[in-house]
């Protein structure tokens, strides 16, 4: 569509941040309303219509900016609108297949659970695979046109195979809204705010230590204990999903900026090939694949041999390596862009292949963190409020996108008083993209510490 690299970057991020983000509607619309079953079949169904007309877009000339100038209001409206009805597709997908999917399971068994989000986390990583490759490969070399039919044609074969065995699954009732429930507990524990906390009795005669405030919403009987509980463990799980934002932001820059550097460096593979700057996702991608075998291997050996309490695979430890390993992974993409760089003032272009560190730290640390979180926010969350909890993984990884938006914007506004913009300019080479992933990398230490401090209070 002809738009200038810093605007490109952010409408992916803008895009990518409003999927994830729609995560919470949809969990929201499964858990209070409609099952889950239904609600990934409309959700899915919106996405389709998405696809539909970004290939209109695509197969119109007249719908596409003429070369070297940028879409017209219409031709923009158009996108935006296929982009977005995408992302809302999207959004309630993911909300609710996981959960609906480790319904299925026995929830004693938090082995399987654990090993049920692993290889749900492979299969989104096989189909970004062949996104990468085969996608690519169509789009270059048949038009975005033939990809976009392709991909109309294997989801609906998806959603006709996925709604043929409905009468095989196990599914939850919703239970109303979640969130009504939940302000109807902070409202009466504001009302009650003055009074002495009243003595609680518990079914199960544990008493809870963390946000006992919330327990002066029972006087009167105003609000049950098990809404009470539900809003406590709600709110528990919020600093643990704040703490992650930032290491999805990292993760953001493997779809922008570093696409944009593999674009300018030496793709040669061979003497006739060249690899295409969207397919370097591969190789995290290819990680978490590899990673997911070996953790587990891992995990299914240790934890035979193994007290509980000293399991290191439990997903708040898992989570908390993800994050710290994400820091490490910003300073090598620091470092290799200064490599690049220095070599491009000696007119040699460095191989693409340079990019696999950051690529292979990244794509690792986001199979710990995202599927952690899945695991976790799963596990933890009541059984009421599975599908929005769940979303906030995806909701962390929105988040991490717009923030990465809003840290571009920001560089170059304080770059600017400097007399030179971070990430301004349209050639890459003029910009200063080290310092920025230098900014990422303390940025995302502190969310770090940060998190370490919530965990070890959990």
């Amino acid at each position: 569509m002809h738009y200038p690299t810093a605007k490109a970057a952010n409408m992916v991020t803008n895009f990518m941040g409003s999927a994830f983000l729609l995560t919470i509607f949809g969990g929201f619309i499964s858990d209070s309303f409609i099952s889950r079953f239904w609600t990934f079949m409309l959700f899915g169904i919106v996405e389709l219509l998405g696809l539909i007309i970004l290939a209109v877009q695509a197969s119109d000339k007249s719908l596409l900016p003429a070369i070297g100038h940028q879409p017209s209001r219409g031709q923009e409206a158009l996108l935006y609108l296929g982009l977005y009805a995408m992302a809302t597709g999207v959004g309630g997908a993911k909300a609710t297949l996981e959960a609906h999917g480790a319904d299925q399971l026995d929830k004693s068994n938090k082995q399987l659970i654990s090993s049920f989000f692993n290889w749900f986390f492979f299969c989104l990583s096989t189909g970004g695979i062949i996104s990468a490759t085969f996608m690519v490969w169509v789009e270059e070399n048949k038009g975005w046109q033939t990809s976009f039919r392709l991909n109309i044609g294997l989801f609906s074969v998806a959603l006709c195979i996925f709604a043929s065995v409905v009468t095989l699954y196990r599914n939850k009732r919703p239970a109303g809204s979640p969130l009504t429930r939940i302000a109807k507990v902070l409202w009466h524990t504001a009302r009650n705010w003055k009074s002495s906390l009243p003595f609680v009795q518990t079914p199960n005669g544990i008493s809870h230590k963390k946000l006992k405030f919330l327990d002066k919403a029972t006087i009167n009987d105003a609000v049950s204990w098990e809404q009470v509980e539900e809003t406590r463990t709600f709110l528990c799980l919020l600093p643990i999903f704040a703490s992650t934002i930032m290491m999805n932001c990292c993760v953001a820059q493997l779809t922008t900026f570093s696409v944009q550097q593999g674009r300018v460096m030496n793709r040669k593979l061979g003497h006739n090939f060249e690899v295409p700057p969207a397919s370097l996702s591969v190789i995290p991608l290819v990680v978490i694949l590899s990673s997911i075998f070996l953790y587990e291997h891992l995990a299914a050996r240790f934890m035979k041999n193994t007290p509980s309490k000293n399991n290191i695979f439990t997903p708040i430890k898992r989570i908390g390596l993800g994050l710290l390993l994400t820091s490490v992974a910003m300073v090598v993409a620091a470092l290799v862009e200064i490599k690049r760089r220095n070599a491009l003032e000696n007119h040699v272009k460095v191989s693409v292949f340079w990019l696999g560190g950051q690529y292979l730290l990244l794509g690792f640390a986001d199979m710990l963190t995202l599927g952690g979180m899945l695991d976790f926010f799963y596990s933890e969350a009541p059984d009421s409020m599975r599908s929005m909890s769940t979303a906030l993984a995806w909701c962390a990884t929105a988040m991490g996108f717009y923030l990465s938006s809003v840290l571009v914007s920001i560089a170059n506004a304080v770059s600017r008083l400097g007399g030179h913009q971070w990430l301004g300019g349209k050639d890459l080479s003029t910009n200063r993209l080290e310092l920025f992933y230098a900014l990422l990398c303390v940025l995302n230490f502190v969310f770090f510490l940060n998190y370490v401090y919530w965990a070890k209070r959990y």
